[in-house]
């Protein structure tokens, strides 16, 4: 005790002599490791730290570890909200695992439309018809769709346990938060030779550091039978500070009898034989108040010496009774008191509670476990009616409190409420001890649906068995456990329980199905696809009646893109249980991902109408609203979801990528980043914002998110080829030409990135290697428009006007109505010197496009060419007065330095020349307008003096 209380009062970051922060108490059982960790505690208390002490009552896993220490904590310190917050998420997290996933596929029709948007609207600046479509919309549009199945996965196949390192960062900062405000946190693990199994590897990786600084004023105290293993401890062995508990000496032994009023030589001499010197027996020894030697009986097991002695020294009839009742249960509360003890009990409640081996914190207490031992063994061997009778009554018991919880469960899911499962397992558990052999079988069988749940569930089942084998002494019982134990031990323990319950369980047709049904599941959240459908397929053949399984093989399709295998599973298992929102759910994904947005909504919105409130179905809905290119109605499911739930980041995406769509690039990027600060590793959002950023013009943002994407996955090509748009529109094509050369280093299959290289290389007026990768992306996509006209405009510019014409002509075949490649083909006739061809072509082309503005003024700019305008000034004012009015600023401009060109001074043209200069024009834009001046220069009269003037600022703004 003083070794603590000294360590209490010293300073953690002394050099010369700082405080302990880590203890190991250890010893047999029945020592006193547990009276000296609640003494321990008292004194941290009084020395003003805030504690928190768990044993194996409260250990089944690191999450249950984490949430009672935490709970305790804030009992004394406060609320923890960011633990709180960590285990809402971390429930998310789970329920996400039972959503639909994303999948890559061909892209929807609302991808398609936005990637069209994306590449920037119509512009007269010269080239801007290629600025019109900046990239192939069906190649982007897929992208957005990889990237954002590939996140999903990520997220979604994680595996049933999930990540519980998130919850360790939020308990070491609560931690940490705590420690500023009090001198010590003490931290006290009991029972450690039961709970290393789940905590070690938990422990150690906190004490390492790996979820965040621990303060220097933590302090952790592990109580157990055996030393800490060397394996794993041996890095810390010199900083472990280790207090080995030994047996009473006789001078203790003696001490403690004493001040218990048994002080006769002969009968202090039988206890010092007896008891060994173990604290717990002395002390229930030295409670019976022996008067004689008989009173201290040595036959028989020294623990059941002790533990009958005391019993038989409590006088009360019905107060002996109720401790002999109280040890058959594995947990008590008062209610299961009652039910041990019979209607005899009232009032003997908090009695028992007070004696010594009684312990526990919260809502259950337990007997040491040497104790209880001792009374199970000699009740189940003097008394084995009344112990028959009271297990069932028991199990009767916890069987109706079950059946309620069933009654108040909204769906017939109650292997997923925590109550239901602690009834169910204290129920098997008092059944197996009052008939082994016959509800042995029903045992193993609900380990199979343990093993469906976490490791946590399946380790609390498997320990229920190892009890009650211990506590009856069966052979079969015993056995069964060792196995289990040992399958438990393995690096995937459910799969291998499974596998060994199939092997050797002897189950039911219904067992087998369900078995390889959980098998199939974690296979598939393992990413073991193909091994996941043949489980399913056994666990149909075992039961073709099990919806579960029905529905699980057709999510399994759905994720392998086996859309129509999909829906007919997933409509069967709909046959077999119309009420299953989730399977109505996930055929509704199914539809989406195959692009049937309208019966996808149709089942989204049937399953809403089951559960209203299932965040993911609202979200998923708006999705496919979204993909189906109604965006307003996506943005209102989405919400939906988040009011539901306003820590779902796929839904705030989803929405950020709805608004962007729409053209809201600033509401865009406030959902996308909130999807951030939700997830900073969510590689679709932060591809998603930087397209908005790119939309929006502001392509340094948008190489920033990029790049932040490329450093979370290096390898993804997708993300450079994008990087490279964004640096070919902010007008650095050899950054862009870089970027797209490793993405095709990557991919060397990816159209997009071809073509778009060639177009940052056509743009810098590199025009052969722009055909050579324009020509790479059309063998790889012969119907590839995009990348056609473009190698067109190449041509075009490289002053191959008829290998123009021939590209262009390919691609008004493939699209009628594209309009820029209409106007590009007249620009080519005219710049050809074939007018006339150029006329038809351009009429055509205003006629089908009256409110293209490039269409418009390539046709004008043919009139100029062909009539003399210094006749006739007010008709060509009025031709100009009929283009439509310009959006642009640029192309406002542009629109000046023409007029100015053709009809007024020297003055104007300066004037707008240097305003269009002064917008800081790309090469590719200066390249065009030197275009349009030499045709004009071919007019003639006081138009060619203003065309060389200009053309003379540009060129001199060009080589400055």
């Amino acid at each position: 005790m003083a070794l603590f209380t000294e360590n209490l009062s010293k300073d953690p970051l002394a050099e010369d002599d700082p405080a302990e922060f880590l203890f190991h108490v250890r010893g047999v059982g029945g020592v006193g490791k547990s009276t000296l960790l609640r003494q321990w505690q008292d004194a941290a208390r009084r020395a003003d730290a805030v504690t928190a002490m768990v044993d194996e009552n409260d250990v089944h896993g690191v999450r249950q570890a984490l949430t009672e220490l935490t709970r305790q904590l804030a009992e004394q310190a406060g609320p923890c909200k960011d633990f709180d917050r960590a285990v809402e998420q971390y429930r998310r997290e789970q329920a996400a695992l039972v959503e639909p996933m994303a999948l890559e596929g061909e892209a929807s029709v609302s991808s398609r439309v936005v990637t069209q948007a994306a590449l920037g609207a119509v512009s007269l600046i010269p080239g801007a018809g290629v600025v019109t479509a900046l990239a192939n919309p069906e190649a982007a549009a897929q992208g957005l769709d990889r990237v954002r199945a590939a996140s999903r996965s990520r997220v979604q196949r994680r595996g049933a346990g999930g990540d519980e390192a998130g919850l360790s960062r939020a308990f070491v900062s609560e931690l940490e938060r705590l420690c500023r405000r009090h001198r010590w946190v003490v931290l006290f693990f009991d029972t450690w030779e039961q709970n290393a199994g789940y905590l070690d590897e938990w422990l150690l990786s906190t004490l390492d550091e790996e979820f965040g600084p621990v303060p220097v004023n933590v302090i952790v105290v592990l109580a157990g039978r055996d030393e800490l293993s060397e394996r794993g401890w041996a890095p810390l062995r010199d900083q472990v500070a280790d207090v080995p508990l030994e047996v009473f000496t006789e001078a203790e032994t003696r001490s403690l009898l004493t001040t218990r009023g048994v002080t006769d030589p002969r009968v202090v001499e039988a206890v010092l034989r007896l008891s060994l010197g173990l604290p717990l027996l002395v002390d229930l020894l030295a409670l019976a108040r022996p008067h004689t030697v008989d009173d201290v009986d040595e036959g028989g097991h020294v623990a059941d010496v002790a533990v009958e002695r005391f019993v038989q020294w409590i006088t009360d009839p019905e107060q002996r009774d109720a401790v002999r009742a109280g040890a058959l249960p594995l947990q008590l509360n008062e209610d299961v008191f009652q039910a041990a003890a019979g209607p005899e009990a009232p009032g003997l409640w908090e009695w028992l509670c007070r004696q010594p081996f009684v312990s526990g914190r919260s809502d259950f207490k337990h007997y040491h476990a040497v104790v209880r031992a001792s009374m199970v063994r000699q009740q189940r061997t003097h008394s084995p009616q009344a112990w028959t009778s009271t297990h069932l009554r028991l199990a009767d018991t916890h069987a109706a409190w079950r059946v309620s919880v069933e009654e108040r469960l909204a769906e017939a899911q109650p292997w997923e409420n925590a109550a239901w499962r602690r009834h169910r397992l204290d129920e098997t558990y008092h059944r197996l001890c009052a008939h082994p052999g016959t509800y042995l079988q029903q045992a193993v069988e609900e380990v199979v649906h343990a093993a469906g749940q976490d490791t946590a569930v399946l380790r609390h089942w498997v320990e229920s068995i190892e009890q009650a084998g211990n506590d009856t002494a069966d052979a079969a019982l015993i056995s069964w456990s060792e196995r289990l134990r040992e399958a438990l031990l393995s690096d995937e323990p459910a799969l291998r329980c499974l596998s060994l319950l199939l092997a050797r369980g002897q189950l039911t047709a219904d067992g087998r199905s369900w078995a390889h049904t959980h098998r199939g599941n974690l296979l598939y959240l393992a990413d073991q696809d193909e091994e996941a459908l043949v489980e399913f397929d056994q666990a149909l053949a075992a039961d073709a009646d099990n919806a579960h399984a029905w529905a699980r093989r057709g999510e399994t399709h759905c994720w392998l893109g086996h859309y129509d295998e999909a829906v007919t599973d997933l409509t069967t298992a709909l046959r077999l249980d119309p009420t299953d929102a989730r399977a109505l759910a996930h055929r509704g994904d199914v539809h989406r991902q195959a692009g049937r947005y309208d019966q996808a909504i149709t089942d989204f919105t049937a399953a809403l109408e089951l559960d209203p409130t299932v965040p993911w179905a609202h979200a998923h809905r708006g999705e496919a609203h979204r993909q189906a290119g109604r965006h307003d109605q996506a943005i209102t499911d989405l919400t939906a979801a988040l009011e539901l739930d306003p820590t779902n980041a796929w839904a705030l995406a989803s929405r950020g990528e709805a608004h962007r769509q729409a053209g809201r690039y600033d509401q865009a990027i406030t959902d996308l980043t909130a999807a951030l600060e939700l997830d900073p590793a969510y590689l679709w959002a932060l591809a998603s914002r930087g397209q908005a950023h790119r939309q929006a013009g502001r392509y340094d943002q948008s190489i920033t998110d990029l790049t932040a994407a490329l450093e979370l996955n290096p390898t993804y090509d997708w993300a450079l080829a994008n990087r490279g748009e964004a640096h070919r529109q902010a007008g650095r094509y050899d950054q862009a030409v870089t970027d797209f050369t490793a993405a095709l280093e990557l991919d060397p299959t990816h159209a997009w990135a071809l073509a778009n290289r060639g177009e940052a290389h056509r743009q810098a007026g590199r025009y052969d290697e722009a055909v050579t990768d324009l020509t790479a992306a059309l063998e790889l996509d012969p119907t590839y428009a995009w990348a056609l006209a473009n190698r067109g405009e190449a041509h075009r510019q490289a002053g191959r006007y008829d290998e123009a014409v021939t590209d262009l002509t390919a691609t008004l075949e493939l699209n009628p109505t594209y309009a820029w490649a209409h106007a590009t083909r007249g620009q080519a006739h005219r710049q050809a010197g074939r007018y006339e061809r150029a006329r038809l072509d351009l009429e055509q082309a205003v006629e089908a496009h009256p409110e293209d503005l490039s269409c418009a003024f390539e046709k004008l700019m043919l009139d100029v060419l062909q009539e003399r305008i210094e006749t006739g000034t007010e008709q060509w004012e009025q031709r100009f007065a009929s283009l439509s009015s310009p959006q642009d600023a640029a192309d406002i401009r542009f629109l000046a330095l023409f007029k100015a060109l053709l009809f007024e001074s020297e003055a104007r043209v300066r004037e707008t020349t240097a305003a269009v200069l002064s917008s800081q024009p790309d090469r590719e834009d200066i390249t065009y307008a030197l275009e349009y001046l030499t045709e004009l220069s071919a007019v003639g009269g006081e138009v060619s003096d203003r065309v060389r003037l200009c053309h003379d600022l540009m060129v001199g703004r060009a080589s400055a």
